[in-house]
């Protein structure tokens, strides 16, 4: 594993923190190494880890089979040892656990879950059931156990997992020479200049809109909702989109923030229809201000985002935006 830039993360992790790695969605994949050196850096930051994942016991495309992956859960969220529960990675199988899972039991257990993509449609639940859902940041397979770590973005979990405040700022780097600066990954120019507040919630685009018509999907009012996906053309975005604002999730939504779109391959049969033109189609459609340009989703330099918090968005066009995030629980420091 490649340390420079390790240094990033001195002081930032409170010593002893007890970490419990969970796979209740896809298994290790072409780098089962990668869950060693994940587990490794945790302990060398000083982090008590408990490790749930065994990778002979994967079943099918998932971490385990559907009740060795929700039990996982139901201990982590029993072990008074554990404050931090960390999923392995995303891909797909919560869905499949859900109803196995003690919702009421695991928001009451005070652990903080961190996860992203796949893990939305838990987040969901634990958002309705106690108006805080943990985290989405990084994982353990595709960040802590990656061989080059982006230490910037691990840095940047500790301190939101650690402080009563953070402010994220809009993505700044530089877009793959293959992307435009069309909002996919970077403020477009189009971007709304507005000042609005609420509670910050969402996640993946495709499981937001898996998971309308649910329960317990979150009955959020004036919230700030951020999106993000990977692999779905600009239609398919487009598509899920929609369904949320027909659904009248969006209506209810103060701002919708946009985070990272890629991976996507457009056609011949596109016809000059891309992520900006279905931008502008949304932005047309639909009345709730649509920002870009949020560094997050699935990419290495992902910042973490608390779900629940309060968040205050100052966002200034195409020069970017602020985002301060405040009143969500934390990791106390030792």
């Amino acid at each position: 594993m490649a340390t420079a830039g390790r240094e990033l993360l001195e002081g930032l992790v409170p010593p002893g923190t007890g970490v419990a790695i969970v796979a209740p969605c896809g298994h290790a994949g072409l780098d089962p190494a990668g869950v060693e050196r994940g587990v490794a850096l945790l302990e060398s930051l000083g982090c008590r880890v408990r490790n749930f994942y065994d990778h002979a016991q994967r079943y099918q495309r998932f971490g385990a089979t559907d009740e060795r992956r929700a039990a996982q859960l139901m201990e982590a969220a029993a072990d008074p040892e554990i404050e931090v529960i960390m999923g392995l990675r995303g891909s797909y199988g919560m869905s499949r656990i859900l109803p196995a899972l003690d919702i009421p039991a695991l928001a009451a257990s005070g652990k903080l879950l961190v996860g992203y993509s796949d893990f939305t449609a838990l987040q969901c639940c634990l958002l309705a059931q106690s108006g805080y859902a943990g985290f989405q940041g990084p994982m353990l397979s595709g960040d802590f156990g990656a061989e080059s770590p982006d230490w910037a973005a691990l840095a940047t979990f500790w301190r939101t997992l650690t402080s009563p405040q953070v402010v994220v700022h809009n993505y700044e780097g530089q877009a793959a020479a293959d992307r435009a600066a069309n909002g996919d990954r970077r403020t477009d120019p189009m971007s709304p200049v507005l000042k609005c507040a609420g509670k910050l919630w969402g996640g993946n685009l495709a499981m937001m809109a898996h998971m309308v018509g649910h329960p317990q999907f979150p009955p959020i009012e004036g919230g700030i909702l951020f999106l993000e996906d990977v692999n779905e053309h600009p239609f398919r975005v487009e598509r899920m989109i929609l369904q949320l604002e027909q659904a009248g999730v969006l209506a209810r939504q103060k701002a919708v923030l946009l985070g990272d779109f890629s991976a996507y391959r457009l056609a011949e049969i596109d016809n000059g229809y891309d992520f900006t033109e279905m931008l502008a189609f949304l932005r047309e459609r639909i009345a709730t201000p649509i920002v870009t340009g949020l560094p997050f989703g699935h990419v290495r330099d992902l910042v973490t985002l608390p779900l629940g918090a309060h968040a205050e968005l100052d966002a200034r066009g195409a020069e970017g935006f602020t985002l301060t995030l405040s009143d969500y629980p934390t990791l106390a420091r030792r």
